[in-house]
């Protein structure tokens, strides 16, 4: 049954509003903004880039659900304050209103964006937005996919880990394991492993923190580089996944293996044996 967001998300004057349609900005993901920390995704709206896209009285906010091609995350709406004293200022003056706030990070809408513009009329589309789901909960990042499934952005576990998502966590945790982090920039590699008492959760956590981890060749680019080159280029991949209970020297012979494998150490690789 289709529904329209019309018919459970009433605006009885559209033409009060722009639509923020908040995607990817080449650096991070505003969905992974919005999970971590409110008042950063506050700013995403306050930013005016030099232009007055957001000329009306009300932004109503949307996020680019990035799971999920053309559904968007409710993100709010907000009451423009104050719009600066010409056209170079970087910044409005906003709040966020009361308006729909219970749908707020719950309800995901479907709908297709113009093009590549952030700003459109709501009158123009609100007739065409779809809901897609109404969430129980306020979104609070990607579920757990299964040890199988793990290939993701730094930047994407980075949010995972700094608010510690408990299905993530409590998978992670309890089991030794492989993995590979792949630069995107290059192509090269690092085979790494977690055995011992710390789990994969504790182990990846050393990354998230520091960017390298305590690798020998990944803390020299990070020393020259700093840890925004991880969150730009890193992506990390669990290989192989193995009870707790399991003899730390299965673990190092499997990361062996995988080096070679994959050709890790040398010219196309960051493993320095």
């Amino acid at each position: 049954m289709v529904i329209k967001l019309s018919q459970i998300l009433n605006i009885e004057n559209s033409y009060n509003y722009k639509v923020h349609l908040a995607c990817w900005n080449k650096e991070i993901h505003p969905l992974d903004v919005f999970v971590r920390d409110r008042s950063e995704w506050d700013m995403w709206n306050m930013w005016r880039f030099g232009r007055d896209d957001f000329n009306r009285r009300y932004i109503f906010s949307l996020i680019d659900f990035y799971p999920e091609p053309g559904v968007w995350l409710f993100g709010g709406i907000y009451e423009v304050l104050e719009r600066g004293n010409n056209n170079h200022s970087h910044s409005y003056k906003i709040r966020l209103t009361n308006q729909k706030a219970e749908f707020i990070g719950r309800l995901k809408i479907y709908f297709e964006r113009p093009g590549r513009i952030r700003a459109i009329k709501l009158e123009n589309f609100y007739e065409q937005m779809m809901v897609s789901e109404l969430l129980k909960d306020t979104y609070k990042g990607e579920k757990f996919p299964g040890f199988e499934y793990i290939n993701h952005d730094f930047l994407t576990l980075e949010t995972i880990f700094q608010v510690e998502k408990m299905d993530w966590k409590a998978a992670l945790q309890h089991v030794k394991g492989v993995y590979a982090i792949f630069d995107k920039s290059n192509g090269c590699k690092y085979v790494g492993s977690a055995y011992g008492e710390t789990g994969v959760w504790s182990r990846w956590a050393e990354y998230i923190i520091s960017g390298h981890g305590g690798n020998d060749e990944l803390t020299s680019i990070i020393a020259k580089k700093g840890i925004d080159y991880a969150r730009k280029n890193f992506q990390i991949t669990l290989l192989e996944y193995f009870p707790a209970r399991t003899d730390d020297q299965v673990i190092r012979e499997r990361e062996t293996f995988w080096k070679e494998a994959l050709i890790s150490k040398g010219k196309y690789g960051y493993n320095r044996n």
